[in-house]
This record gives structure tokens, sequence and C-alpha cells, in this order.
């Protein structure tokens, strides 16, 4: 298989289901929202230590999902015969769960909030905080494309919980490596 196609070469892309689409259709917009904040948990799962790494890899697994239903051309969900064009376990209800139970494990040994915090103080934790800023880019792109597309709804739930689960990371982080949360202090 040839990574390169060369049917993009005029500014187009396929959908899955066969449809063409200009690569900056908000479908495109979304998913590749969604490729982005991968590649970053990638780089995350890379800096962090490895009893976080299955965690992460089961977030990509979720990702690589969620965008591929996000690629898929709404009017051809179906083959001709009935059958779906994505065979593959949809994100449910299990999955936000899951994200809640990994949040709630983290939370209970972390201090209370009493202020916003600034991101930064370590790599990683930048790191962490740059996959929430683009897991919450990749959010906005989602409710967009819900005006105009029906998105499941357990998918816009699940991206929510994710940017959440990558705060709460970076402040575990932070504790970890004994790096001082830095408030905001407004003035």
């Amino acid at each position: 298989m040839k990574i390169y196609t060369k049917t993009g070469d005029k500014g187009t892309t396929l959908l899955i289901g066969g449809t063409r689409v200009p690569k900056h259709h908000i479908k495109i917009e979304a998913y590749g929202t969604m490729d982005e904040l991968n590649a970053f948990v990638g780089l995350l799962r890379d800096k962090i230590d490895v009893k976080y790494q299955d965690e992460l890899i089961q977030i990509q697994n979720d990702l690589f999902t969620i965008g591929s239903f996000l690629a898929l051309d709404a009017s051809k969900k179906e083959l001709a015969n009935g059958k779906k064009r994505l065979d593959i376990k949809e994100i449910d209800e299990q999955n936000v769960v899951w994200l809640e139970e990994k949040m709630d494990e983290m939370d209970a040994t972390l201090p209370p909030m009493t202020n916003f915090i600034l991101p930064g103080g370590d790599e990683r934790v930048s790191v962490c905080h740059i996959c929430r800023t683009i897991c919450r880019k990749t959010e906005r792109k989602m409710t967009y494309l819900n005006e105009v597309e029906s998105v499941a709804e357990i998918l816009l739930k699940y991206i929510n919980r994710l940017s959440d689960y990558f705060f709460i990371l970076a402040r575990k982080l932070s504790m970890e490596l004994g790096v001082k949360e830095t408030p905001w202090l407004a003035k």
C-alpha cells in the first residue's frame, strides 16, 4: 500500500464511503484535529512514566475509533447489503465511565484546587496541558460538525471527559514530580 495516492493533489479527500470533499470541510477539520490530538498523546506517552502508558494507548485507540466515525460519510453508513460500513466496536458509555474512574483514582490523591492553575512547571506536565487544549479544540470542531451533521452524543461526551482527564493527569504528574503548581493571580 502506497502512502501517496495523488488523489488529494487538488485539495479534496475521500470520506469513508467514497464521497469526495474539500480538505477544509468541517468533517476533515474534526477528524484532522482528532489526529493532531492523538499525535500529542503519543508524545505524552513517550515522555511519562510507564504506569500511564496503557491508559494512553487505550485513549489513542479510542481516538482512532472516534476519528473513523467522524470520517464516515453520513449518507453512506451502510453497504448495499445492509451491513455497516465500519465494522468496529463503537465508543459507548463504558468508555466514558472508564475515563471517569481513572480521573477519580488520580483526583483522590490530589490536594484540593483553590485557584486556576497556570500550565507548566515540567515538560511532561506541559504536554498534558497541550493535549487538554487540543482536546478542547477537537470538541469545538465536533460540536460545529454536529450543527451540520449529527455526531453521536457519546462521542461528544467522551471528548469532553478526555480534556478533564488530561487536566487531572497534569496535576497528578505535578504532584509525583514534585512540581509546584503555579496559581493564576488575577490582578
